[in-house]
């Protein structure tokens, strides 16, 4: 009976770092694959070493979801040339090759297995990659293989079963097929057949201990059939149904667990851990109660820990899973070696669902489950413990039919041959008995099809059909084809494969732009086409996907814009309704991006949008709980100001001043003041506080000459006294002309000392004229720098509130709520989410620098010392500059 034969790799053209090829030679859930080098020149190759000399039966490849060769050749040889080289391969006989997808449709979310069936005999099997198939995730042009299996046989195990047995001599004289179905799935007959436990898809979803209890478990159903146990057998076949599952959970978690400790989230690591073993612990023990533990798992039983672990996680610290997880459909593309050896028929390829490495090709569905007094109907069935108990004493373990579901690997219909659609159910058959009627069922079981790729080909053929009628057809004829075809559109652009929605817009595209001006069926037509699918096509735009958001939004918008569209004004009007302040985002801001997208392109002037319709919008849009929603509201409102001033004032609170007091209207009126090039209330409240600030240092210096003042006047009082002059004959008004006089001495030093003189640096140079100063700030102050955005000179103690409230670019910067820096509004998120900024102390216990993200002590004399000493501001250029003028000028000095 073929059977996994093992190997080991012996050597490779090279491999990336922490991606060996001998990581082939693993198969579990969490292995990582081989990858060949970066920027690496083909072909590469990977040569193996089987443990014995074997007659190979079938190989199965899995391929990485993006690094992708465009074909892998197979060679086979009965020992290694004596000097051994990488590209030598003189003893090597050429098997073939076997193509593989370039996984466009699955838009690079899947895993493609590929099993090929093929008779070779020998010890050494080389695989050589080519050139790998271009995507935008493949920046380095890899090829990667996640793993390989080889099934067969020992060399010479056709020539043991070439002499028949008795069992067969008994089969063959009572007329009895080896390959009879009633035989399926035993023991008797089956020597070619290969085990589903060999297969690649078992091992790489199961959790390896549980496997091997599987496998055991298998060898001890086998003997049971031999002996004729049935009953024992049937217990058996019925615990490795159920254990099956209990591996791929196993799996699961441990996946969730490594996940956890590249996060350093070792908390839920440690969750993950306990959970593993408490509900490995309960497995065993259902085991032993059934006899069906071996001795050696029972010790391993022993050692686990018991722990009260919590059976639900939160979806927050769940490993992410693909925006767009496809329906994994089989490629029905044939994987045949080109040569003699292998059977085009037999091959089997397969799509694996890439959102981890294990998730379950079968979803598990209630059945008879005995629980303990406990109410099974509202407990999750990952969650639901197994039964300890029995009925009966020779009852097998209660265990849940797995169901097939569309994302089956075999994806089995349940009527017909593989590749055909199934037959419709009476349900669906109620529902498009209409297009039933016009397209035949054949075709409409195709569009209800499970499989994804039957209702791409559905939406295929109505749309060669549609475009093969003749412009003779009888119009009701025309009509009744447009409402089918409709039909399937709409139920089509509801469909989570990429291909099937791609498909059904293509479909509707064709029908508005070419079908109905093709065969003048007029408006009326149009206006049902887009009425019937526009409400599913902004429902889309609302997609956890961003790829088929976008894809929606550009298509509405073309249509929008068609010019068999355009003139009913349909789209325009059904975009202006008003929003829900409380719709998901992605829909909200997919809505407000197209009203604002289109409202460019058609204007307020018959086009379905008026002043009316699109601020009655807006208004109610400012409501929405998102940010990046709010925002692009604010762009409406604003472009609609721009052109229609006095009436986009009336729907909001001119005279209302607590109203006016909102940040959102704050934001909104400063908006509008300065379209209209006025001052806005924040600039008008700064000029307001500067004048302020210019009165109160005036009469500061007014005071300080009175002081002066003063201090003169007692100066020459007591030279009098000392001296004993008369000076008696001076009046008061003359005393006061003195003082004034040495007052305007006084004032005349105080301008001599600020000549040449930087107020920012304090640096004194005879070059510091009124031009030699401005060009100082403009190029050498090293307080100073210049914003990248506007050009504007400004300290750098002020750069983030520049860039937050008065930068022409302020409205791209968001402040960060650790550091307090002005970042890009679109780098904030990830900004936030890496946690490498340096959180900033309060303005009282320390200064921030915006250019090394340093704090350091608080006041403007310790902003100078950290933007200019030796020791400071590592980021600040121009202190460089000045230091090594510094040290310059020291020789001449001394």
């Amino acid at each position: 009976m073929p059977h996994k034969i093992g190997f080991t790799v012996i050597s490779s053209s090279g491999h990336e770092d922490g991606f060996s090829a001998r990581e082939l030679m693993v198969h579990a859930p969490t292995v990582n694959g081989w990858r060949s080098p970066r920027l690496c020149q083909y072909p590469q190759e990977i040569t193996l070493q089987l443990v014995e000399r074997c007659r190979i039966r079938k190989l199965q490849l899995l391929a990485h979801q993006y690094m992708i060769a465009s074909k892998i050749e197979f060679y086979i040889s009965e020992s290694l040339p004596e000097y051994f080289a990488p590209y030598q391969s003189e003893r090597f006989q050429r098997l073939g090759y076997v193509p593989l997808s370039d996984n466009e449709k699955t838009d690079f979310r899947a895993r493609e297995l590929k099993s090929v069936y093929m008779d070779a005999v020998g010890q050494y099997l080389k695989l050589i990659f080519h050139k790998n198939y271009v995507n935008k995730y493949n920046l380095y042009g890899q090829v990667a293989l996640v793993a390989v299996n080889i099934i067969g046989d020992p060399a010479d195990y056709g020539i043991d079963m070439s002499i028949p047995t008795r069992e067969q001599l008994i089969d063959h004289y009572m007329g009895i097929k080896s390959d009879d179905p009633a035989l399926n799935g035993t023991y008797l007959g089956k020597h070619d057949s290969i085990s589903p436990l060999d297969d690649l898809a078992f091992d790489m979803y199961q959790d390896p201990e549980v496997a091997q209890i599987i496998r055991r478990l298998d060898e001890r159903k086998r003997e049971a059939v031999r002996l004729e146990c049935y009953d024992h057998a049937k217990k058996l076949k019925q615990a490795i149904a159920d254990l099956q599952k209990v591996g791929e959970r196993l799996g699961r978690y441990e996946v969730e667990k490594r996940y956890a400790v590249e996060k350093e989230d070792y908390d839920l690591a440690k969750k993950k851990k306990e959970q593993m073993d408490e509900y490995r612990l309960r497995v065993y023990q259902q085991l032993e109660l059934h006899d069906l533990l071996d001795a050696q798992l029972l010790i391993r039983k022993t050692e686990l820990p018991l722990g009260s672990v919590s059976g639900t996680e939160s979806s927050q610290n769940s490993p992410p899973e693909p925006a767009d997880p496809p329906q994994a459909e089989p490629l029905r593309a044939e994987p045949v070696l080109e040569e003699q050896l292998v059977d085009p028929t037999s091959s089997e390829p397969v799509v694996l669902p890439y959102q981890s490495p294990l998730s379950p090709q079968t979803q598990p569905t209630t059945s008879k489950e005995v629980f303990p007094k406990e109410n099974v109907e509202i407990v999750p069935y990952d969650e639901r413990p197994l039964p300890a108990i029995c009925k009966q004493v020779d009852e097998a373990v209660a265990f849940v039919e797995p169901e097939v579901i569309e994302e089956d690997v075999g994806d089995a219909p349940r009527t017909g041959n593989a590749g055909e659609p199934e037959q419709l159910t009476q349900k669906a058959l109620r529902e498009a008995s209409p297009v039933v009627e016009v397209f035949g069922e054949t075709l409409v079981s195709g569009a209800y099809s499970r499989t994804w790729s039957c209702r791409e080909e559905a939406l295929l053929a109505v749309y060669e059909k549609l475009m093969e009628v003749s412009v003779d057809t009888p119009k009701e004829d025309l009509r009744n084809m447009l409402r089918a075809a409709v039909f399937l559109v709409r139920r089509a652009i509801k469909d989570t494969v990429s291909s099937v929605f791609q498909a059904s817009l293509k479909l509707l595209k064709m029908i508005i732009t070419q079908y109905i001006p093709k065969h003048k069926l007029g408006k009326m037509e149009t206006s049902h086409c887009v009425e019937t699918t526009l409400p599913h096509l902004l429902s889309r735009t609302g997609d956890s996907s961003s790829r088929l958001r976008l894809l929606a939004s550009t298509f509405i918008q073309e249509i929008a814009l068609c010019p068999e569209v355009k003139p009913l004004q349909i789209i325009p009007v059904h975009l202006a309704k008003t929003l829900k302040p409380n719709s998901p985002t992605h829909l909200a801001m997919s809505h407000v991006e197209l009203v604002e997208s289109l409202l460019v392109a058609m204007g307020t002037e018959n086009s379905g949008f008026t002043v009316s319709n699109v601020m009655k919008f807006a208004t109610g849009a400012l409501e929405h709980r998102a940010h990046e929603v709010r925002e692009v509201v604010l762009r409406i409102i604003f472009a609609m100001y721009r052109e229609h001033r006095a009436a986009v004032l009336e729907y909001f609170p001119l005279d209302d001043a607590s109203a006016r007091r909102t940040v959102r209207y704050k934001t909104l009126f400063e908006g509008f003041a300065k379209i209209d090039g006025k001052s806005s209330e924040s600039e008008v409240r700064a000029q307001r506080k500067a004048a302020r600030e210019a009165e109160k240092q005036t009469k500061e210096e007014m005071k300080v000459l009175k002081s002066h003042s003063e201090a003169l006047k007692l100066v020459l009082q007591a030279e009098v006294e000392d001296e004993e002059v008369s000076i008696s004959l001076l009046t008061g008004s003359q005393v006061y002309e003195a003082t004034a006089g040495n007052i305007q001495e006084e004032l005349s030093s105080v301008a001599n000392y600020l000549d040449n003189l930087c107020i920012f640096c304090g640096e004194r140079n005879e070059s510091f004229t009124e031009e030699g100063l401005d060009l100082h700030y403009w190029k050498h102050c090293p307080m100073l720098t210049r914003c990248e955005h506007c050009k504007q000179m400004l300290e750098i103690c002020s750069l983030t509130e520049h860039l937050l409230t008065d930068c022409d670019k302020r409205d791209s910067f968001g402040r960060c709520p650790r550091c307090r820096e002005a970042v890009p509004r679109d780098e904030l998120p990830r900004h936030i989410k890496s946690r490498i900024c340096n959180p900033a102390k309060p303005e009282n216990v320390a200064n921030h620098c915006p250019l090394c993200h340093e704090n350091f002590p608080p006041g403007e004399e310790a902003w100078r010392s950290h933007l200019m000493s030796r020791d400071g501001c590592k980021m600040n250029q121009r202190r460089t500059s000045l230091l090594n003028k510094t040290i310059l000028l020291q020789p001449g000095k001394t």
